[in-house]
Protein backbone atom coordinates (compact mmCIF):
# COMPACT_ATOMS: atom_id res chain seq x y z
CA UNK A 1 0.00 0.00 0.00
CA UNK A 2 2.85 2.52 0.72
CA UNK A 3 4.21 1.77 -2.88
CA UNK A 4 0.95 1.94 -4.54
CA UNK A 5 0.93 5.57 -2.41
CA UNK A 6 4.01 6.46 -3.45
CA UNK A 7 3.39 5.68 -7.49
CA UNK A 8 -0.08 7.63 -6.99
CA UNK A 9 1.70 10.79 -6.26
CA UNK A 10 4.15 10.37 -8.47
CA UNK A 11 2.78 9.71 -11.55
CA UNK A 12 0.16 12.71 -10.60
CA UNK A 13 3.17 14.92 -9.93
CA UNK A 14 4.57 13.52 -13.54
CA UNK A 15 1.64 13.77 -15.48
CA UNK A 16 0.76 17.48 -14.28
CA UNK A 17 3.89 18.51 -14.78
CA UNK A 18 3.90 16.89 -18.62
CA UNK A 19 0.64 18.69 -19.45
CA UNK A 20 2.47 22.00 -18.33
CA UNK A 21 5.43 21.40 -20.96
CA UNK A 22 3.00 20.62 -23.60
CA UNK A 23 0.68 23.33 -22.70
CA UNK A 24 3.58 25.75 -22.81
CA UNK A 25 4.99 24.22 -26.41
CA UNK A 26 1.43 24.56 -27.77
CA UNK A 27 0.99 28.20 -26.62
CA UNK A 28 3.99 29.19 -27.73
CA UNK A 29 3.22 28.38 -31.42
CA UNK A 30 -0.54 29.51 -31.21
CA UNK A 31 1.09 33.06 -29.72
CA UNK A 32 2.56 33.82 -33.35
CA UNK A 33 -0.25 33.30 -35.54
CA UNK A 34 -3.19 35.15 -36.36
CA UNK A 35 -4.64 36.50 -32.64
CA UNK A 36 -8.49 35.11 -32.89
CA UNK A 37 -10.90 36.47 -30.67
CA UNK A 38 -8.31 38.85 -28.38
CA UNK A 39 -7.18 42.15 -29.97
CA UNK A 40 -3.68 41.53 -30.97
CA UNK A 41 -1.96 43.19 -27.77
CA UNK A 42 -4.50 41.16 -25.97
CA UNK A 43 -3.61 38.03 -27.25
CA UNK A 44 0.01 38.64 -27.18
CA UNK A 45 -0.47 39.34 -23.42
CA UNK A 46 -2.71 36.80 -22.36
CA UNK A 47 -0.35 34.15 -24.01
CA UNK A 48 2.42 35.14 -22.18
CA UNK A 49 0.67 35.06 -18.61
CA UNK A 50 -0.94 31.49 -19.83
CA UNK A 51 2.86 30.98 -20.52
CA UNK A 52 4.14 32.41 -17.19
CA UNK A 53 1.65 31.49 -14.90
CA UNK A 54 2.02 27.55 -16.31
CA UNK A 55 5.77 27.82 -15.60
CA UNK A 56 4.57 28.63 -12.12
CA UNK A 57 2.65 25.56 -12.08
CA UNK A 58 5.16 23.56 -12.55
CA UNK A 59 7.86 24.95 -10.10
CA UNK A 60 4.78 24.55 -7.47
CA UNK A 61 3.80 20.81 -8.65
CA UNK A 62 7.35 19.69 -8.29
CA UNK A 63 7.76 21.81 -5.01
CA UNK A 64 4.85 20.37 -3.98
CA UNK A 65 5.99 16.64 -4.36
CA UNK A 66 8.80 17.30 -2.20
CA UNK A 67 6.77 18.48 0.42
CA UNK A 68 4.71 15.14 0.13
CA UNK A 69 8.15 13.36 0.04
CA UNK A 70 9.25 15.16 3.94
CA UNK A 71 6.05 14.44 5.16
CA UNK A 72 5.64 10.85 4.09
CA UNK A 73 9.32 10.14 4.69
CA UNK A 74 9.86 12.01 8.15
CA UNK A 75 7.49 14.85 8.95
CA UNK A 76 4.24 13.05 9.52
CA UNK A 77 5.87 10.92 12.31
CA UNK A 78 8.25 13.85 13.55
CA UNK A 79 4.90 15.92 13.85
CA UNK A 80 3.48 12.96 15.78
CA UNK A 81 6.06 12.76 18.49
CA UNK A 82 5.65 16.85 19.66
CA UNK A 83 1.76 16.49 20.84
CA UNK A 84 0.98 14.77 24.30
CA UNK A 85 -1.80 14.93 24.37
CA UNK A 86 -4.57 11.83 25.92
CA UNK A 87 -7.65 12.58 24.51
CA UNK A 88 -7.74 11.17 20.75
CA UNK A 89 -9.88 13.76 18.93
CA UNK A 90 -8.53 16.96 20.61
CA UNK A 91 -4.73 15.38 19.23
CA UNK A 92 -6.30 14.90 16.11
CA UNK A 93 -7.32 18.96 15.80
CA UNK A 94 -4.15 20.27 17.43
CA UNK A 95 -2.13 17.83 14.75
CA UNK A 96 -4.31 18.49 11.72
CA UNK A 97 -3.89 21.99 12.35
CA UNK A 98 -0.68 22.20 12.52
CA UNK A 99 -0.67 20.56 9.84
CA UNK A 100 -2.05 22.78 8.00
CA UNK A 101 -0.53 25.78 9.00
CA UNK A 102 3.26 24.82 7.76
CA UNK A 103 2.11 23.75 4.95
CA UNK A 104 0.69 27.49 4.58
CA UNK A 105 3.76 28.77 5.27
CA UNK A 106 5.84 26.77 3.22
CA UNK A 107 3.82 27.64 0.39
CA UNK A 108 2.39 31.08 1.17
CA UNK A 109 5.57 32.49 -0.93
CA UNK A 110 4.08 31.04 -3.87
CA UNK A 111 0.54 32.92 -3.33
CA UNK A 112 2.37 36.37 -2.82
CA UNK A 113 4.51 35.98 -5.71
CA UNK A 114 1.19 35.69 -7.95
CA UNK A 115 -0.74 38.46 -6.29
CA UNK A 116 2.01 41.07 -6.15
CA UNK A 117 4.16 40.43 -9.02
CA UNK A 118 2.51 37.93 -11.71
CA UNK A 119 -0.83 39.63 -11.39
CA UNK A 120 -0.03 42.98 -11.07
CA UNK A 121 2.55 42.63 -14.33
CA UNK A 122 -0.13 41.86 -16.39
CA UNK A 123 -2.72 44.31 -14.72
CA UNK A 124 -5.08 41.95 -12.95
CA UNK A 125 -4.37 42.48 -8.95
CA UNK A 126 -5.55 45.11 -7.32
CA UNK A 127 -4.79 44.11 -3.99
CA UNK A 128 -2.84 45.94 -1.25
CA UNK A 129 -0.86 44.29 1.72
CA UNK A 130 -3.51 45.82 3.92
CA UNK A 131 -6.53 44.17 2.20
CA UNK A 132 -4.35 40.97 1.76
CA UNK A 133 -3.89 40.80 5.32
CA UNK A 134 -7.64 41.50 6.33
CA UNK A 135 -8.62 38.18 3.94
CA UNK A 136 -5.88 36.74 5.53
CA UNK A 137 -6.78 36.72 8.92
CA UNK A 138 -10.52 36.47 8.13
CA UNK A 139 -9.81 33.45 5.73
CA UNK A 140 -7.90 31.81 9.03
CA UNK A 141 -9.97 32.45 11.04
CA UNK A 142 -12.74 30.93 9.81
CA UNK A 143 -10.28 27.94 9.10
CA UNK A 144 -9.19 27.27 12.31
CA UNK A 145 -12.29 27.39 14.18
CA UNK A 146 -14.67 26.17 11.64
CA UNK A 147 -12.11 23.56 10.39
CA UNK A 148 -11.18 22.74 14.20
CA UNK A 149 -14.68 21.55 14.80
CA UNK A 150 -15.07 19.47 11.86
CA UNK A 151 -11.70 17.34 12.28
CA UNK A 152 -13.25 17.07 16.23
CA UNK A 153 -16.61 15.36 14.65
CA UNK A 154 -14.84 13.50 12.00
CA UNK A 155 -12.61 12.17 15.01
CA UNK A 156 -15.40 11.48 17.37
CA UNK A 157 -17.06 9.56 14.06
CA UNK A 158 -13.94 7.50 13.39
CA UNK A 159 -13.52 6.81 17.62
CA UNK A 160 -16.91 5.60 17.98
CA UNK A 161 -18.51 3.49 14.61
CA UNK A 162 -16.60 0.90 12.78
CA UNK A 163 -18.71 2.24 9.74
CA UNK A 164 -16.72 5.45 10.43
CA UNK A 165 -15.86 6.35 6.62
CA UNK A 166 -20.04 5.94 5.72
CA UNK A 167 -20.63 8.46 8.74
CA UNK A 168 -17.87 10.76 7.95
CA UNK A 169 -19.11 10.83 4.56
CA UNK A 170 -22.93 12.00 5.57
CA UNK A 171 -21.40 14.50 7.86
CA UNK A 172 -19.13 15.97 5.25
CA UNK A 173 -21.29 15.93 2.26
CA UNK A 174 -23.93 17.62 4.77
CA UNK A 175 -21.57 20.44 5.38
CA UNK A 176 -21.06 20.70 1.55
CA UNK A 177 -24.72 21.64 1.33
CA UNK A 178 -24.65 23.70 4.02
CA UNK A 179 -21.98 25.76 2.61
CA UNK A 180 -23.81 26.22 -0.32
CA UNK A 181 -26.90 27.53 1.57
CA UNK A 182 -24.68 30.25 3.58
CA UNK A 183 -21.70 31.34 1.17
CA UNK A 184 -23.69 33.76 -0.50
CA UNK A 185 -25.42 35.82 2.77
CA UNK A 186 -22.87 34.64 5.40
CA UNK A 187 -19.60 34.10 4.04
CA UNK A 188 -19.13 36.10 0.85
CA UNK A 189 -20.31 39.57 2.21
CA UNK A 190 -17.48 39.23 4.88
CA UNK A 191 -14.71 39.65 1.82
CA UNK A 192 -17.26 42.06 -0.36
CA UNK A 193 -19.53 44.33 -0.09
CA UNK A 194 -22.90 43.60 -1.46
CA UNK A 195 -25.22 46.53 -2.26
CA UNK A 196 -28.74 45.95 -4.29
CA UNK A 197 -28.53 46.64 -7.54
CA UNK A 198 -29.44 50.29 -8.27
CA UNK A 199 -30.30 50.40 -11.84
CA UNK A 200 -33.53 49.95 -12.00
CA UNK A 201 -34.15 49.20 -15.51
CA UNK A 202 -31.53 46.16 -15.41
CA UNK A 203 -32.75 44.74 -12.55
CA UNK A 204 -36.24 44.63 -13.68
CA UNK A 205 -35.32 43.00 -16.89
CA UNK A 206 -33.15 40.53 -15.03
CA UNK A 207 -36.38 39.59 -12.37
CA UNK A 208 -38.46 39.36 -15.37
CA UNK A 209 -35.60 36.96 -16.79
CA UNK A 210 -35.69 34.74 -13.90
CA UNK A 211 -39.29 35.00 -13.47
CA UNK A 212 -39.56 33.57 -16.76
CA UNK A 213 -37.41 30.14 -15.52
CA UNK A 214 -39.53 30.10 -12.37
CA UNK A 215 -36.59 31.66 -10.52
CA UNK A 216 -37.37 33.53 -7.28
CA UNK A 217 -33.97 34.99 -5.44
CA UNK A 218 -33.48 36.92 -2.24
CA UNK A 219 -32.14 40.26 -4.15
CA UNK A 220 -30.11 40.98 -6.99
CA UNK A 221 -26.58 42.34 -5.67
CA UNK A 222 -23.54 44.21 -7.24
CA UNK A 223 -20.09 43.44 -5.22
CA UNK A 224 -16.77 45.98 -5.26
CA UNK A 225 -14.87 42.84 -6.82
CA UNK A 226 -13.00 45.94 -8.77
CA UNK A 227 -11.34 46.47 -5.35
CA UNK A 228 -9.09 42.97 -5.76
CA UNK A 229 -9.22 42.18 -9.24
CA UNK A 230 -9.95 43.43 -12.50
CA UNK A 231 -11.52 40.36 -14.37
CA UNK A 232 -15.25 40.09 -14.96
CA UNK A 233 -17.63 37.34 -13.46
CA UNK A 234 -21.62 36.71 -12.20
CA UNK A 235 -22.85 34.03 -10.54
CA UNK A 236 -26.16 32.27 -8.83
CA UNK A 237 -24.98 31.73 -5.01
CA UNK A 238 -27.05 29.83 -2.97
CA UNK A 239 -29.61 26.94 -2.09
CA UNK A 240 -33.37 27.36 -1.95
CA UNK A 241 -34.39 30.60 -0.23
CA UNK A 242 -30.76 32.21 0.01
CA UNK A 243 -30.21 31.73 -4.23
CA UNK A 244 -28.82 35.21 -5.24
CA UNK A 245 -27.83 37.13 -8.26
CA UNK A 246 -24.24 38.41 -7.97
CA UNK A 247 -22.97 40.61 -10.58
CA UNK A 248 -18.83 41.82 -10.57
CA UNK A 249 -18.88 45.64 -10.37
CA UNK A 250 -16.49 45.38 -13.39
CA UNK A 251 -18.83 43.16 -15.78
CA UNK A 252 -21.58 45.94 -14.99
CA UNK A 253 -19.14 48.21 -16.14
CA UNK A 254 -17.37 46.60 -19.26
CA UNK A 255 -20.78 45.08 -20.72
CA UNK A 256 -24.09 46.20 -22.40
CA UNK A 257 -27.60 45.46 -21.41
CA UNK A 258 -28.05 42.79 -23.66
CA UNK A 259 -24.74 41.27 -23.13
CA UNK A 260 -25.28 40.98 -19.63
CA UNK A 261 -28.24 39.62 -19.99
CA UNK A 262 -27.44 36.70 -22.36
CA UNK A 263 -24.43 36.07 -19.30
CA UNK A 264 -27.27 36.06 -17.05
CA UNK A 265 -29.61 34.18 -19.19
CA UNK A 266 -26.19 31.27 -19.48
CA UNK A 267 -26.28 31.08 -15.89
CA UNK A 268 -30.11 30.24 -15.59
CA UNK A 269 -29.42 27.87 -17.99
CA UNK A 270 -27.38 26.12 -15.05
CA UNK A 271 -30.43 26.41 -12.88
CA UNK A 272 -33.13 25.52 -15.01
CA UNK A 273 -31.20 22.01 -16.01
CA UNK A 274 -30.43 21.51 -12.43
CA UNK A 275 -26.82 21.39 -13.22
CA UNK A 276 -25.78 22.92 -9.60
CA UNK A 277 -27.77 19.82 -8.55
CA UNK A 278 -26.03 17.34 -10.60
CA UNK A 279 -22.29 18.82 -10.16
CA UNK A 280 -23.03 18.33 -6.05
CA UNK A 281 -24.83 14.71 -6.71
CA UNK A 282 -21.42 14.23 -8.56
CA UNK A 283 -18.93 15.41 -5.92
CA UNK A 284 -21.14 13.62 -3.64
CA UNK A 285 -20.68 10.47 -5.25
CA UNK A 286 -16.80 10.94 -5.82
CA UNK A 287 -16.58 11.93 -2.16
CA UNK A 288 -18.29 8.86 -1.00
CA UNK A 289 -15.64 6.92 -3.02
CA UNK A 290 -12.81 8.80 -1.42
CA UNK A 291 -14.31 8.16 2.43
CA UNK A 292 -14.70 4.26 0.83
CA UNK A 293 -10.98 3.83 -0.03
CA UNK A 294 -10.20 5.25 3.30
CA UNK A 295 -12.35 3.62 5.36
CA UNK A 296 -10.35 0.25 4.02
CA UNK A 297 -6.72 1.63 4.38
CA UNK A 298 -4.56 -1.46 6.45
CA UNK A 299 -2.37 -1.07 9.64
CA UNK A 300 0.76 -1.55 6.84
CA UNK A 301 0.27 1.70 5.23
CA UNK A 302 0.94 3.98 8.82
CA UNK A 303 3.34 1.29 10.18
CA UNK A 304 5.05 2.45 6.70
CA UNK A 305 5.40 6.03 7.58
CA UNK A 306 6.02 5.57 11.27
CA UNK A 307 2.56 6.52 12.53
CA UNK A 308 -0.60 5.55 14.82
CA UNK A 309 -3.48 4.53 12.45
CA UNK A 310 -5.74 6.84 14.62
CA UNK A 311 -7.82 9.85 13.99
CA UNK A 312 -5.05 12.40 12.95
CA UNK A 313 -3.44 10.22 10.79
CA UNK A 314 -6.82 9.41 8.50
CA UNK A 315 -7.13 12.83 8.70
CA UNK A 316 -4.18 14.15 7.17
CA UNK A 317 -3.84 11.07 4.51
CA UNK A 318 -7.06 12.13 3.55
CA UNK A 319 -5.89 15.93 2.97
CA UNK A 320 -2.67 14.47 1.38
CA UNK A 321 -4.09 11.89 -0.95
CA UNK A 322 -7.24 13.29 -1.97
CA UNK A 323 -5.95 16.17 -4.13
CA UNK A 324 -4.00 13.42 -6.93
CA UNK A 325 -6.83 11.13 -6.36
CA UNK A 326 -9.34 13.59 -7.19
CA UNK A 327 -6.59 15.08 -9.89
CA UNK A 328 -7.40 11.26 -12.21
CA UNK A 329 -11.69 11.93 -11.72
CA UNK A 330 -11.74 15.10 -12.78
CA UNK A 331 -10.93 13.96 -16.50
CA UNK A 332 -14.97 12.47 -16.53
CA UNK A 333 -16.08 15.22 -14.23
CA UNK A 334 -14.90 18.20 -16.81
CA UNK A 335 -16.43 16.16 -19.26
CA UNK A 336 -20.18 16.49 -17.97
CA UNK A 337 -19.49 19.72 -16.85
CA UNK A 338 -18.12 21.23 -20.68
CA UNK A 339 -21.21 19.62 -22.02
CA UNK A 340 -23.36 21.40 -19.16
CA UNK A 341 -21.88 24.52 -20.69
CA UNK A 342 -22.55 24.38 -24.16
CA UNK A 343 -26.17 23.88 -23.10
CA UNK A 344 -26.50 26.72 -20.61
CA UNK A 345 -24.88 28.85 -23.18
CA UNK A 346 -28.12 27.54 -25.70
CA UNK A 347 -30.55 28.51 -23.15
CA UNK A 348 -28.33 31.94 -22.80
CA UNK A 349 -28.54 32.70 -26.65
CA UNK A 350 -32.54 32.04 -26.48
CA UNK A 351 -32.65 34.10 -23.76
CA UNK A 352 -31.17 37.59 -25.34
CA UNK A 353 -29.33 36.18 -28.82
CA UNK A 354 -26.89 34.55 -29.96
CA UNK A 355 -24.79 37.59 -31.09
CA UNK A 356 -25.26 39.29 -27.57
CA UNK A 357 -23.91 36.07 -25.54
CA UNK A 358 -21.11 35.91 -28.33
CA UNK A 359 -20.08 39.14 -27.85
CA UNK A 360 -20.03 39.26 -24.16
CA UNK A 361 -17.91 36.33 -24.34
CA UNK A 362 -15.29 38.36 -26.62
CA UNK A 363 -15.74 40.97 -24.32
CA UNK A 364 -15.15 38.99 -21.01
CA UNK A 365 -11.59 36.89 -22.86
CA UNK A 366 -10.41 40.52 -23.58
CA UNK A 367 -11.09 41.70 -20.67
CA UNK A 368 -9.91 38.97 -18.32
CA UNK A 369 -7.00 38.22 -20.77
CA UNK A 370 -7.98 34.76 -21.04
CA UNK A 371 -5.99 32.96 -23.84
CA UNK A 372 -8.78 31.36 -26.08
CA UNK A 373 -6.99 28.09 -27.12
CA UNK A 374 -5.05 25.27 -25.54
CA UNK A 375 -3.64 22.01 -25.22
CA UNK A 376 -6.14 18.95 -25.25
CA UNK A 377 -5.10 17.54 -22.36
CA UNK A 378 -4.86 20.92 -20.73
CA UNK A 379 -8.40 20.94 -21.38
CA UNK A 380 -9.02 17.66 -20.31
CA UNK A 381 -7.85 17.38 -17.04
CA UNK A 382 -8.29 21.03 -16.03
CA UNK A 383 -11.03 22.74 -17.97
CA UNK A 384 -14.44 22.90 -16.85
CA UNK A 385 -15.67 25.10 -19.75
CA UNK A 386 -14.86 24.17 -23.15
CA UNK A 387 -12.21 26.73 -24.98
CA UNK A 388 -13.85 29.89 -26.17
CA UNK A 389 -13.43 29.67 -29.81
CA UNK A 390 -15.43 26.21 -29.61
CA UNK A 391 -18.17 28.18 -27.36
CA UNK A 392 -18.04 30.69 -30.56
CA UNK A 393 -18.36 28.82 -33.05
CA UNK A 394 -21.58 27.15 -31.61
CA UNK A 395 -22.95 30.66 -31.74
CA UNK A 396 -22.43 31.15 -35.06
CA UNK A 397 -19.12 33.16 -35.09
CA UNK A 398 -16.79 32.15 -38.25
CA UNK A 399 -12.88 31.76 -37.89
CA UNK A 400 -10.60 31.92 -40.33
CA UNK A 401 -9.07 28.18 -40.67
Amino acid sequence: MFLAVSILYFLYTLIKIYIAVMEIGYIKKERVLEPIILSGANYIKAADYKIENTKLDIVTTFFGYLIFIGWFGFGLSYLEGLFNIADPALLAVAYVISFMIINFFITIGFDLYVTFNLDKKYGFSKMTPKLYLADLAKSSAISLIAGGLVIWIISLIILNFSLWWLYGFIFIFSIIIIINLIYPTIIAPMFNKFTKLENDDLRESIENLMKSVGLNSSGIFMIDASKRDSRLNAYFGGLGKSKRVVLYDTLVAKLNKAELLAVLGHELGHFKHKDILKNIAILGVMFFGLFALFGQLPDSLFQAINISNAPHSIITLFLMLSTPIFFFIMPLFGMVSRANEYHADEFGAKCESAEDLANALIKLSNENKAFPKSHPLSIIFYHTHPPVTERLKRLGVKFDD
